[in-house]
Formats: structure tokens, sequence, C-alpha cells
């Protein structure tokens, strides 16, 4: 019985470890953000309920809103063409001839890969569409099980080769976050199976800028020791839980969430901003698990030994050298990035192969998220870079 309650309280006891603010420039930043924030709210609150501007039916409209989840759709027509553990592949395509295919690998963090196809006004699936790469597919990521575990790096590129021969073997490769450096470890693996590379707020120099997901990893992995992570994957019983993750990013910006929060609060009456909320909401806090192998991989190969840009990653016995990447590059970025900073983006440029008149960097003035669903991203840099893949497809 004892052991079971330790079991029960696991979780949230190492939630708790992992969302503690730590000290470092970057993250003391964010938390002060965050209770700047707080303070905010509460002053608005206050001067709101004053006025007699606050009904008290409005705290039972919010508090309905910010329980109220549902699971997040993809918002664009299309159909799954393939399907194994890890992944589905969702085809968007409008015609199957004349043009290599485009492949998208959305994040995966923990939350649903239909982030690349937001809502029928932000889509990174139509933008492609609409800039002539008519044929259109993106992987998307499944959450974990018992039975995919222990699923590896070997088996997350084994799917993206599989996905690349359904296409016909050539694509124009486009990564996200953790989809962009899985393309370039793939790219550079596969060069002659990549048209074009495209990245999104990926990280290739996972040690560049002033990363405050590194800053933590230093602070929980001190010499490589992998216990915390480790702890965390047995307490999910072989996989991250999603909901560590989800904890873990609202910590590292918690300004975000209260903002997000208060302003629903004073907006409840507002059909137009519930629905924008909800909308976000849903696809943020459903959350899905990581394979525990294949996570712990990811801190101590990438974000702990940084080993794509020294050069000392080896996968299946080869070593992957970017270097080896040389076909047209596209490498996107955003300025207030505080998950991806810009210079983890750029690093590729110098790493690649990649004649450098082939190389091409933007830089969005939004965040993480708006660089795969943000008006300014969408409507300014994706039409753009894609004009110039859909030249060269």
């Amino acid at each position: 019985m004892r052991g079971a309650r330790h079991r029960r309280r696991s979780p949230y006891f190492l939630t708790m470890i992992a969302t503690r603010p730590f000290i470092g420039p970057r993250l003391l930043e964010t938390w002060t953000r965050g209770w700047q924030a707080a303070i905010d709210g509460a002053s608005g609150y206050l001067e709101a309920s004053l006025s007699g501007e606050i009904e008290p039916l409005d705290h039972v409209r919010w508090w309905n809103h910010v329980v109220r989840r549902q699971v997040p759709e993809w918002a664009s027509p299309h159909e799954i063409v393939l399907e194994a553990p890890l992944a589905r592949l969702r085809d968007f395509s409008s015609t199957r001839r004349g043009v290599v295919p485009t492949l998208v690998l959305p994040p995966q963090a923990g939350h649903d890969s239909c982030i690349v196809d937001y809502s029928s006004t932000q889509s990174q699936m139509g933008a492609i569409l609409e800039a002539g790469l008519e044929r259109a597919l993106a992987l998307d990521w499944v959450g974990a099980t018992p039975a995919t575990a222990d699923a590896s790096i070997e088996d997350y590129l084994e799917v993206v080769d599989d996905a690349v021969k359904h296409c016909g073997g050539t694509v124009n490769l486009i990564g996200d976050c953790q989809g962009g450096w899985l393309a370039a470890i793939y790219a550079a693996l596969r060069p002659e199976r990549v048209n074009t590379l495209t990245l999104a707020g990926a990280p290739i120099d996972f040690h560049a800028g002033e990363a405050v997901i590194v800053e933590i990893v230093r602070q929980l992995a001190p010499d490589g020791n992998l216990w915390f992570y480790e702890a965390l994957v047995a307490a999910g019983g072989g996989v991250l839980n999603g909901r560590h993750m989800l904890s873990g990013f609202i910590a590292i910006n918690p300004a975000d969430e209260i903002s997000r929060q208060l302003d629903l609060f004073r907006s409840v009456g507002d059909p137009t901003h519930v629905d924008r909320y909800t909308e976000f909401e849903d696809w943020f806090k459903h959350t899905q698990d990581i394979p525990g192998a294949f996570y712990l991989w990811i801190v101590r190969h990438l974000f702990a030994d940084n080993a794509l840009i020294h050069g000392g990653l080896e996968i299946g016995g080869t070593r992957v050298e970017l270097d080896k990447i040389d076909m047209p590059l596209n490498l996107l970025g955003g300025e207030r990035d505080h998950i991806t900073p810009p210079a983890q983006v750029f690093a590729l440029g110098d790493a690649c192969g990649t004649p450098p008149e082939q190389i091409r960097t933007f830089l969005s003035t939004g965040g993480h998220l708006g660089l795969f669903m943000g008006s300014e991203a969408l409507r300014e840099h994706w039409p753009v870079l894609l004009a110039d893949v859909r030249k060269r497809s």
C-alpha cells in the first residue's frame, strides 16, 4: 500500500520539481513577466468588480470555458493514406501529378499535429496548396502507448522514410520545431530523397542563443545525469506523460497563460473572443504522450550533448553529418521565440553543404507557435519561401 501511494503521487511530485523556477537570466525574466501579468490582472479584476462591469454570471461562464475542452480537429479536407503505430500520413493534395510532393513534419512536443492545419484561415497546409504545391502531405504523430514506449530515433526515421516512399521517393521536406531537427537528420542521412529543405523554429544548435529549455536541462541534468528525466518516464510507465510537457511549457512562460485566462474573463461576453480562445485551448491543453526511449534520447544527445551541431551524433552506426545537406534550404525563425531562439535555427546555414546562394533565412517578429500558425508568418513569410520551393519543384 505504501508503494502504491508513492506511485500515485510521483507524477504530481515530479511535475512540481520540473516547473519550479531555476536561477538563470532567461527563466528569471519569464517568471518576472508572469508575476507582473498576475498583478496587472488582479488590479484589473478589482477595478472591474468595483465599477460593476463584472456580473456574477460571468464567473460561471468563464469557468465553463476554462474547464471544457474538446479534441482538436484538422481544418482542411484530406484523407489518411498511411497508418503506423507512431504516425498517420494525411494527404491534402489537390492533384497526384506534375509537382514534387511536399511533406510536413509537425512539432511533436505533447500536442496534436493539427497545429499545421490549425484553422481555415491559419493553415500551413493551406499556404502550401495556395503556393501551387498541389501535392501536400503531413505526418500526424500518434500519442505513445505501452506498445510504443520503446520506440527509438531509428523508428521515427523509418516512419519518415516510409512517408517519403509513399510520396514517390523525393519530397520537399518541411519540419517545424521537433519535426525540424528530425527533418534535418533525415536530410543529412538521405540527401538524395530531399528536393528542398525548410525548417521553422527548429533547433539545430541547441545551445545557441539564450534558450530557457536548455537552461532548465542544465539544472536538471548536471554533468549529463538524466536521473530526473528517467524518473519522469518511469512514473509514466515508460512514456513521458503529455501533461508534464504542458506543465513545463506553461512554467517557461507563465505570463502567456495568465494573460490568456484574464483576457477571457474580460471578454467572456464576446463570442468571437470566446471562439478564438476555445480553438487555441482545445489544441494547447489536449496532450499526448511521447515514447520514453525516444524522449530520453532527445534529452541526452540533443539538449544536453548538443551532438547534432558538434558532429558527434550517430544513428544506427552512421554518423549524422550536416554538411551532407546540399539541397536548397529555407530557415524561418521567430524574433520573440523563447523556445527556439533564431540562432538555433540559422546555425544550419553555417553547418550544411548547401551553396550560400541557395540558403534563405526569414525572421518573423512573433513567437514560437506563430511560426506555424500565426497570421504574420503565414501572410508574409511562408508565401515567399514556398514560391521559391515551387519554382524548384
